[in-house]
């Protein structure tokens, strides 16, 4: 399935709806690193020449945050967003109905085994070949990554937050692991209960971002200035560059 993809910011971003991406993820033999991105990503590569390279080689970009689906809106592109948790749940699901093996990786452990049990209720077929808290050190990684090459996992979630996450996961792919991976933040959070998502309305409405800060106002000195920041960067970058298909 081919991709068209536009630029934010010196970004790549993959124009798909929900379905082709999941489609594009579940159905590929080779490794897979999978971003959903942000304006705070967005930020924080720009301070970061590492981790701006992982999301310039990332295989897909999708937009999780509103501030990148609006970004698209100035330049009169239509993309959905594709929510990060939803995205991810869908492709366990994908997973659960194929056969094929997850690894979860990340969160307290209480957390993690709350999740895996929820899930495994959720989607009865659902393989969980390895699982790890996110508890470890940077020594530790290489044996981590050996243990779930061994375990078969066709798909990672990892829960240790960005860019930790991301990094986590391009060492996988320099360590040939063959893998669909994906950076899912707190997700683990959301599947185990312990953190209620925006009601559905919310969500639609492209809100989740401000439900969840008004639930924890501490969120607020992370999004702003971050957000308005990064849309007046948007606004006053060339047409040409936030354009630009490849």
């Amino acid at each position: 399935m081919g991709k068209r993809r536009t630029m934010v910011l010196g970004y790549p971003i993959d124009l798909m709806t929900y379905n082709d991406a999941l489609e594009y993820v579940v159905n590929s033999d080779d490794f897979v690193q999978i971003v959903t991105i942000n304006p705070e990503m967005i930020e924080m590569a720009q301070k970061n020449n590492k981790f701006s390279v992982i999301l310039k080689e990332a295989d897909l970009v999708v937009p999780d945050g509103v501030g990148v689906k609006l970004a698209l809106k100035f330049r009169n592109v239509n993309q959905e967003q594709i929510a990060g948790c939803e995205f991810a749940k869908s492709i366990i699901e994908k997973a659960s109905q194929k056969g094929e093996s997850v690894a979860f990786l990340g969160a307290k452990q209480e957390v993690l085994d709350l999740a895996c049990k929820k899930l495994k209720e959720e989607f009865k077929n659902l393989i969980i070949s390895y699982k790890r808290n996110g508890y470890f050190s940077e020594e530790e990684e290489n044996q981590i990554i050996e243990e779930i090459k061994q375990s078969g996992a066709k798909y990672l979630f990892a829960a240790l937050g960005s860019p930790k996450q991301e990094f986590f996961i391009k060492k996988c792919k320099e360590k040939n692991c063959n893998l669909r991976a994906i950076g899912v933040g707190g997700s683990f959070d959301v599947w185990s209960g312990i953190t209620q998502r925006a009601p559905k309305i919310w969500q639609k409405m492209g809100l989740e971002w401000l439900y969840r800060t008004l639930k924890q106002p501490e969120r607020f000195k992370r999004i702003f200035p971050t957000l308005p920041m990064f849309l007046f960067k948007v606004i006053i970058t060339s047409k040409s560059e936030c354009e630009k298909q490849f």
